[in-house]
């Protein structure tokens, strides 16, 4: 009977697998025998629970992404800037987890429904945010733009320091914000997201909390959600920029995202640029003007329809 405590053992990870090793364990006479099933569970439970880049939880994949060596030189620290004359202040909101969330916050010039979840680059909310939600409000109009900080506050100024940021980001606490957040702009509210790198995936994910309070949802070159079954629920469109040369999210990894959005039965849109991971950001030494420009004509045209 010693082979019960590996049954027990296989069953605390799944359930079911433990249940069919028993019953194929109790029909088995030689021993030998049973030390190949248990092997065979065993490995193959082990591996079942080893999660990849692209099916781990959204911090998770982060966290792999962050801890990548390449993907940390691809970083170079941010060119200095400092906001002046900015049209939003800091908001704090309570969260599901007992704390408070933070946000940098554009009112509207006139009352609007209409919100923009701003989601940063692996950073946190820095003043280059700040100038882009600040920008978003005047294009847009009708429009609160909401930049959520999913750091508690916390800014990196060099790669280094953004690694641990986003390496020590939770779920748990990632979704207690956007839900404090939810909560924060009214049960009215009309919500778009938008994000870059980092940002781009939890663009995504807001899109998917929010449920029917969603009417929009644009990434940019961050992580593809990859459980279809959530991507089912999602109640808007997205709209996606992405560059050929991002050796990270890559193309690979963009068809994938297109053929889960078909799967899911909902439409994406993307738009690829023969360019490196976070071309639009004018703090990356990498910029690419021309690519940013032309993603952002496309994005914001994409917006303005969703809050028509």
């Amino acid at each position: 009977m010693s082979w019960l405590p590996a049954i027990f053992l296989i069953s605390t990870f799944n359930p079911d697998a433990g249940i069919a090793l028993f019953c194929l364990t109790l029909n088995t006479k030689s021993p030998a025998m049973k030390n190949l099933i248990l092997l065979i569970f065993f490995y193959g439970t082990l591996s079942a629970q080893t999660p990849s880049c692209c099916s781990a939880p959204m911090t998770e994949q982060n966290r792999m992404l962050a801890m990548n060596s390449d993907f940390l030189k691809s970083h170079l620290p941010p060119t200095p800037f400092f906001l002046q004359n900015s049209q939003g202040n800091m908001v704090s909101f309570k969260t599901p987890d007992g704390k408070t969330g933070r946000a940098y916050y554009v009112k509207s010039d006139q009352p609007t429904d209409n919100v923009l979840f701003v989601f940063q680059e692996w950073w946190g909310v820095n003043d280059y945010i700040k100038q882009v939600a600040d920008k978003y409000k005047e294009e847009l109009g009708n429009v609160n733009i909401c930049a959520i900080d999913l750091y508690d506050g916390k800014i990196a100024t060099t790669p280094e320091e953004a690694q641990k940021y986003m390496s020590e980001l939770k779920d748990d606490r990632a979704n207690a914000i956007i839900q404090g957040a939810i909560e924060y702009v009214g049960s009215k509210a009309k919500i778009a997201t938008i994000g870059w790198c980092m940002g781009g995936g939890w663009s995504l994910q807001a899109a998917l909390i929010a449920g029917k309070k969603t009417v929009g949802c644009v990434v940019y070159y961050g992580m593809p959600e990859k459980n279809i079954e959530r991507l089912k629920t999602l109640n808007s469109d997205v709209i996606g920029f992405f560059g050929t040369q991002d050796k990270f999210i890559n193309p690979e990894v963009v068809k994938a995202f297109e053929k889960d959005m078909n799967k899911a039965g909902k439409k994406l849109t993307v738009h690829n640029y023969d360019a490196v991971h976070a071309f639009a950001n004018p703090s990356n030494p990498r910029f690419n003007k021309e690519y940013a420009e032309d993603a952002h004509a496309k994005a914001l045209a994409y917006l303005k329809a969703k809050f028509k």
